[in-house]
């Protein structure tokens, strides 16, 4: 039997992609102008999968059974976590701040345990009720700027639409990733939901390039399409799927709390964007909630 190659401490595997996708975050806002959001997604993916190759290629053609028999949920998991996530992000991104972005995105781990509720009935506790309750308050804080009639002329940023929107289809990957194929290997199953996910960017970046928006080819540019190829891609996707499978959605969904802490980090270092009341209370209501949540859950 072969025995199952360790990539590292699980709690490790667990808190890179929140670093990894607060960097990205900061990243596309920092460069919103100057690379078009269908762009970004779609030269990530294809460069992720570029580097992905030389490791997935036998894999892909060994399981290539498995992945014809699984090709529904397949492209599920690709549509998901390929197509839409990081484009409605990127889109979001034109609108809003780094920091509304990564404090809104915070909140994924409630949607998690919401949605594992109502899909697979899971039982939740009245402390984590409460604390999605708690968490959802802080999202309305900051997505209304702490200006509760925007609630009712239902006035939003339309990038903070997108990002939730976003954490949406990020919650729902990661619950379906129970439905995984357990036989398959994870780096080809990333590689397969990245092949799957790519075609139906294509059609949306081609689409973009036809009102016009495009990029000037730049170190800067090539750059930072590089960061979100390697980092937030490759790397940050096998290591949540990793710890997915080991933790299971829900305690593995709580560390995603570490993304507002870093992105907020970098958005001030690198960004110079300004920390307003709004954004420390419902950061601090989300926090509070997380943490309700996780005690009543262990």
């Amino acid at each position: 039997m072969m025995r199952k190659v360790r990539t590292g401490p699980i709690w490790l595997l667990a808190m890179l992609p929140p670093l990894f996708w607060a960097g990205n975050f900061v990243l596309a806002r920092a460069l919103h102008a100057d690379i078009p959001p269908i762009a970004l997604s779609f030269w990530r993916w294809t460069l992720a999968l570029i580097i992905l190759l030389p490791f997935v290629a036998a894999g892909l053609w060994r399981q290539r059974a498995l992945i014809r028999r699984h090709w529904a949920l397949l492209t599920l998991f690709a549509i998901l976590g390929i197509t839409n996530y990081n484009t409605f992000a990127y889109l979001g991104l034109q609108h809003t701040t780094a920091m509304n972005g990564v404090l809104l995105s915070s909140v994924t781990p409630m949607v998690i345990l919401g949605l594992s509720f109502l899909i697979f009935h899971v039982t939740l506790r009245g402390a984590q009720v409460a604390g999605i309750l708690l968490s959802m308050a802080g999202v309305a804080i900051i997505a209304t700027k702490g200006q509760p009639q925007i609630l009712a002329s239902w006035d939003f940023n339309r990038g903070d639409l997108w990002i939730l929107a976003a954490s949406l289809d990020w919650a729902l990957y990661s619950v379906f990733l129970r439905w995984r194929p357990r036989d398959m290997e994870p780096i080809t199953f990333l590689g397969a939901i990245v092949a799957i996910g790519l075609p139906p960017l294509a059609v949306l970046y081609a689409w973009e390039l036809s009102t016009g928006q495009g990029f000037a080819i730049s170190a800067v540019n090539l750059g930072a399409i590089g960061y979100v190829a390697l980092f937030p891609s490759v790397l940050a996707y096998f290591f949540w799927n990793r710890a997915v499978a080991e933790m299971g959605p829900n305690r593995t969904g709580q560390y995603m709390h570490l993304m507002p802490i870093f992105g907020a980090a970098l958005a001030i270092l690198l960004l110079g964007e300004r920390l307003q009341t709004f954004h420390g209370a419902g950061a601090l209501l989300i926090a509070a909630g997380i943490v309700l949540a996780a005690r009543a859950a262990r």
